[in-house]
């Protein structure tokens, strides 16, 4: 990509504008960033960009003349007034993943460093990271960004700079592959983006203040393979009935199709299984060749639940499908612990155990997370709702929920979709809430935070919701 000298404007400052302007401003590009709120509210991301990149903060700029491309940052919808009229008058739009993606190119040949992409509703942090950690503990060098926190412009900007962005015929290349986590937002606005491999995880209601229909989210998903050729491959759900409707509407299409591989813990397929507690993979029209070759018992695995089980088959499958031994992608699963905010078991006091699943975010994830517990729990949820559909959880509710701790906006919607089938209580703040859920719980119960909301109408998201969480859990007695 051609940056020097053209006229760039960024929206959104957040990490992934902040990672756009520094990498941007770096190769030479006139940067502005925009963003609605003041140099105030937003604190630490002004202090962190480069001096060259100018601003226009508090609201966005009424014209934008001369403008040669436009960044969007992932939480601004593509929709909104500015944008759609930087649309009109031609200005090229692309999001951070697009313009990490345009930036890591071969010279001279133009080609893409490979990337390893997964997206899905619920469990990209932890297959990504997961991945990421086989493919390092295999001798490969990688880079990790995206949605997992850590934007991918600025893992750029710090890793590989501008010096060469050193073509992989070189012998020092310095990477093998861009490890990424992807979000319906990121992909809502590539271009040319095309993952060497792929997973969807799972597809469930999210984000539907933001999406007007489940179509319009599944689109955004499945623009990962819309790119993908016969010499990429794709990993789905077999269990997962939308991301099955996706592959049957999307998949046939005219052109080229990646190669696609399954994981499932229901049935055998073509990529890897669980059969009798063990999992197993084949890769049949692959370079590996294998057939029904044993990886590892689940009981072996590190992390657990079901929702953890779905997210180690997707990251071996991945990894065996770069070229990961199987012997690495095994002891890989034996070590890996899992990650802050997901499932964390915080302490046990009393007898009772505390669980952090703050990245709880939708109604999708909190039924994963009350699916693996044979405990009765006590669940303190809320926030800001997502346009969720609550009451969904409402067999899990019934069968596992002792009682019901909510609070923020979403408290008295959750009340009315389940409040009927448990005791409920309304909680002032997260400290309240665990004071509540401990004078409901006894020895053998489970207090899970797990929100099924975003964090924003209490906290600064959902990493801090779970710190506090975990303070509060902390100083009990």
């Amino acid at each position: 990509m051609e940056t020097r000298g053209k006229k760039i404007l960024i929206f959104g400052l957040g990490r992934s504008g902040v990672g756009a302007a520094n990498l941007l401003a770096g190769a030479g590009a006139d940067v502005t960033v925009t963003d609605r709120k003041s140099e105030a509210e937003l604190g630490e991301y002004v202090q962190r960009l480069s001096p060259s990149v100018k601003r226009c903060l508090g609201g966005y700029p009424e014209k934008m003349n001369g403008t040669d491309l436009v960044v969007v940052s992932p939480g601004v919808p593509l929709e909104i007034g500015p944008i759609a009229g930087a649309r009109d008058r031609g200005i090229k739009i692309i999001g951070e993943l697009e313009l990490a993606y345009a930036f890591l190119r071969e010279k001279p040949r133009g080609t893409a460093f490979p990337f390893l992409a997964v997206t899905g509703s619920n469990g990209k942090s932890t297959t990504t990271t997961l991945l990421d950690m086989m493919l390092r503990k295999g001798g490969f060098r990688t880079l990790l960004g995206g949605n997992i926190g850590n934007a991918l412009t600025e893992e750029i900007h710090k890793t590989v700079g501008h010096k060469a962005l050193s073509a992989r015929s070189n012998e020092n290349s310095t990477l093998d592959f861009i490890v990424v986590e992807v979000s319906s937002f990121q992909l809502e606005s590539i271009d040319t983006f095309k993952p060497m491999g792929a997973a969807i995880l799972n597809i469930t209601p999210d984000h539907l203040d933001r999406y007007h229909s489940m179509d319009g989210y599944s689109d955004a998903k499945a623009a990962i393979f819309r790119n993908q050729d016969e010499k990429d491959y794709l990993v789905l759900n077999a269990d997962d009935p939308e991301v099955r409707k996706v592959e049957s509407e999307k998949l046939k299409v005219e052109g080229e199709k990646p190669r696609v591989f399954y994981f499932s813990h229901k049935q055998e397929v073509k990529g890897i299984y669980l059969k009798d507690g063990r999992l197993y993979y084949q890769f049949p029209h692959s370079e590996l060749r294998t057939q029904n070759s044993e990886l590892i018992g689940a009981d072996e695995i590190r992390i657990k639940g079901v929702h953890n089980l779905e997210n180690a088959m997707a990251a071996s499958a991945m990894a065996l499908l770069a070229g990961c031994s199987p012997d690495v992608v095994a002891a890989t699963l034996r070590e890996f612990p899992g990650l802050e905010h997901r499932m964390e078991f915080v302490r046990e006091l009393g007898g009772v155990r505390y669980v952090n699943d703050s990245k709880g975010t939708n109604v999708g994830a909190v039924m994963k997370s009350l699916e693996g517990f044979p405990e009765p729990v006590i669940l303190i949820a809320g926030g800001r709702d997502k346009a969720g559909d609550f009451t969904q959880l409402r067999p899990l509710v019934r069968e596992k929920v002792k009682a019901l701790i909510l609070m923020g906006e979403a408290a008295e919607k959750i009340k009315g979709a389940l409040g009927d089938l448990t005791s409920t209580f309304f909680a002032s703040d997260l400290h309240d809430a665990v004071e509540r859920a401990r004078e409901s719980a006894k020895s053998g119960d489970v207090v899970l935070l797990s929100p099924a909301c975003a964090s924003f109408d209490m906290f600064r998201d959902f990493e801090d919701r779970g710190h506090q969480f975990k303070k509060i859990v902390g100083r009990l007695s």
